[in-house]
């Protein structure tokens, strides 16, 4: 490396100290600096990604999960991330930390497992009210994992199990109501002898294909008391 001369690259930006006191930024490109009384500090102005560890935090129903997330950040003012926090990225991995042990210490876990992206979103908030003056944005926080004790895990098995039965039973159920309700109109229908005479005939008819095949057929009830009442008449008519 020739003394004096730097190189920038696009997606840097490079402070300039002069006997150790900030002068102004640079952009990329190449940069002549004044040997052993200047010094180049450079900064990485793309999105970064930083692990937050898993670690194990208590719910405020008092379930143990382990969790952990990646914090997505961006230096917007070099300067400012290189002058007021010494290692921004250390730092913010700190607080991301405190953050997420702070924010699901105060769901419950039906809301840490459902509301996984709200829950990301607070922490985000936390964190980013804390470094606001750091020159530094953070783009996003994701929770990637959570980890459930093992008898948590059967537990949850189990209710879910129960819940599909119970779906299936109320499902069962609800096509045996449908389907009374159909044979009740059914019915209704057929209450006069014309429409139970003129099913009859259809059956006869759909029966009629196969010789082999004996159909025994019930006369209508109507049909029954009709010769009833004319044997009862003819009855009372004889001396």
């Amino acid at each position: 490396m020739v003394p004096g001369i730097r190189i920038i690259d696009q997606y840097e930006r490079g402070i300039v100290l002069t006997l150790g006191t900030y002068s102004y930024t640079v952009g990329p490109g190449l940069k002549i600096i004044i040997p052993y009384v200047q010094r180049i500090i450079k900064v990485d102005m793309r999105i970064s990604t930083m692990d937050i560890p898993k670690q194990e935090v208590i719910t405020r129903d008092n379930v143990p999960a382990n969790i952990n997330a990646v914090v997505y950040f961006q230096v917007l003012k070099a300067e400012d991330a290189i002058l007021k926090v010494r290692d921004f990225e250390f730092a913010i991995s700190q607080y991301a930390q405190t953050a997420l042990r702070d924010v699901i210490g105060g769901v419950e876990l039906d809301t840490l497992l459902t509301e996984r992206q709200k829950i990301a979103d607070g922490i985000k908030d936390i964190v980013d009210q804390e470094i606001s003056n750091w020159g530094v944005d953070v783009t996003a926080i994701k929770i990637q994992d959570i980890e459930l004790p093992a008898d948590m895990k059967k537990s949850m098995a189990k209710q879910a199990e129960s819940e599909r039965d119970r779906r299936g039973v109320v499902i069962k159920s609800q096509g045996e109501l449908t389907a009374s309700e159909n044979l009740k109109k059914a019915m209704e229908n057929l209450k006069n002898s014309g429409a139970i005479s003129l099913r009859t005939l259809q059956t006869i008819e759909d029966t009629s294909d196969n010789p082999a095949s004996t159909v025994v057929f019930a006369l209508p009830i109507e049909i029954l008391e009709g010769f009833r009442a004319l044997i009862k008449k003819g009855g009372d008519t004889q001396p």
